[in-house]
């Protein structure tokens, strides 16, 4: 038997985090893993996902854009797909390591294996028996499985089997529009793929991300050659001589797909009936997520829970966050979870990023008096010079106050200019303090500062409307 003051189950964005911050405050530390430690995100999902996408882009670039710049590539680009497939791996490998290193050098305990709680203070791993003061769940979440369609991660895959491939399926039927599924996709049409998307709703990424922002993604995807079926449901599929054959119905009508593999992305769903959480008298609610107060803490006092098995939003950063703040809840210091807003991020082409509220959850708010503007790439310097004009910064305010409280990007590396619009939201920024914070030239950041000019209704690199009363400054 091994006592510790933290046990950390998981070692996913969230609970490597919680068991370094935990070690650093002076606890005996373990974290338990049963397959790689860095989770689900450094080894099948964020990071490889990632390092694909990053390949393809470049793939394009040099297809399309190269002999618009005078990059004349001589001969076809050949992809190797299992040495592309090794390089990803490769990454996964480092980052991992990292994480290994990270623990090792804070002094944390490393247990791999399945945890199984035998009482509220107390757990085994395979044939080891671990006792701990406190316990912090951060067991994450899985792919959803759909009728009809069990996962083999061969032919019918969900992300884990589609970040796997070593060769290049020729057609793929993609269920769900969400955001796993439409990277997945977009990448796979860059590297040639066949894909036709099936999604339930009127529109992809519907409650995911800004309409508008969704919008441009949705057309720029149409416009590769993916094929996007809406108000469509997948029935079934069946194995064919050269492949599946999958059934979708739309209006009371049924059509069949040929295809060669299927990706199932329709969400995932927390780990909450693993670990055996009612020996441990851990309340989970009917969709399997522990039920958590303010400060990450369960119904059990000493027992705690973070990242996608605690809530929504399933995101990898809020997970971190969550790991932190609760090894200082166990320390003594005063915090709980309070964060206005969690950045979100989509990787499509192009990208899109938010933070704060859309226009509609403003309303619904009953935040009627808005300021709302839009200042497009295609009026950045930078932007132009990349070749990538698609797309806006969608900022949103209070009319009356100019507070931010909404930012919505659809572009370029919108990815790494939300950072800007998380903390200003979280400072309760005004319109102008991001107008008048002087942005570096040529940079995308500038359509930070120009989105907010916009806002406040006398952009530069934009034609707008004159300001109602002329010659009256809006930096009063």
């Amino acid at each position: 038997m091994q006592n510790f003051d933290v046990v950390v189950i998981g070692s996913g964005p969230g609970g490597y985090v919680a068991a370094i911050r935990s070690a650093q405050l002076g606890f005996k530390t373990a974290v338990v893993e049963r397959e790689a430690l860095g989770g689900v995100c450094l080894n099948i999902g964020c990071i490889p996902s990632k390092a694909m996408i990053t390949a393809t882009h470049l793939l394009h670039k040099a297809q399309h854009d190269f002999p618009t710049m005078g990059l004349m590539v001589k001969g076809s680009i050949d992809v190797d797909m299992k040495k592309l497939l090794s390089w990803k791996e490769s990454v996964c490998k480092k980052m991992s390591g990292g994480v290994s290193q990270l623990l090792k050098g804070n002094g944390v305990t490393v247990v791999p294996g399945n945890a199984v709680f035998k009482s509220p203070k107390e757990l085994t791993v395979g044939k080891e028996t671990l006792t701990a003061k406190h316990f912090i769940i951060a067991t994450g979440s899985r792919p959803i499985e759909i009728p009809g369609f069990k996962f083999d991660e061969k032919d019918i895959m969900s992300s884990t089997g589609a970040l796997a491939l070593d060769h290049i399926p020729k057609r793929v039927v993609t269920i769900g529009g969400g955001y796993i599924g439409l990277e997945i996709s977009s990448y796979l049409r860059k590297l040639g793929t066949e894909v036709t998307v099936v999604e339930a709703m009127p529109s992809l990424l519907a409650g995911v991300a800004d309409p508008e922002c969704a919008q441009l993604v949705a057309r720029k995807a149409e416009k590769s050659g993916i094929r996007v079926l809406y108000n469509t449901k997948a029935k079934g599929q069946a194995k064919t001589k050269n492949g599946y054959e999958v059934t979708v119905e739309k209006d009371g009508k049924e059509e069949k797909i040929a295809c060669d593999k299927i990706l199932v992305t329709v969400g995932r769903r927390p780990n909450g009936d693993q670990m055996n959480l009612k020996a441990a008298g851990v309340a989970v609610d009917e969709r399997g997520f522990v039920k958590v107060d303010a400060q990450r803490r369960t119904n059990v006092p000493h027992i705690f829970a973070i990242g996608d098995i605690a809530g929504q939003p399933m995101l990898a950063h809020k997970a971190s966050h969550e790991g932190i703040l609760v090894a200082e809840v166990i320390k003594g210091h005063n915090r709980v979870y309070d964060a206005k807003t969690v950045p979100a991020v989509v990787f499509t082409d192009p990208e899109i990023a938010s933070a704060g509220l859309t226009e509609a959850e403003a309303r619904a708010k009953g935040m009627n008096d808005l300021k709302i503007a839009k200042f497009p790439f295609a009026a950045n310097g930078r932007a132009v010079s990349m070749s990538e004009t698609d797309g806006f910064v969608k900022m949103i305010a209070d009319a009356k106050t100019n507070v931010v409280i909404g930012v919505h990007i659809v572009g370029p590396e919108a990815s790494n200019l939300i950072s800007e619009a998380a903390l200003a939201i979280e400072m309760g920024a005004r319109l102008e303090d991001i107008a008048l914070t002087i942005h570096p030239h040529p940079t995308l950041g500038e359509t930070m500062m120009e989105a907010a000019e916009a806002t406040l209704g006398h952009a530069i690199h934009i034609i707008q409307k004159p300001l109602a009363q002329a010659g009256k400054s809006a930096h009063p």
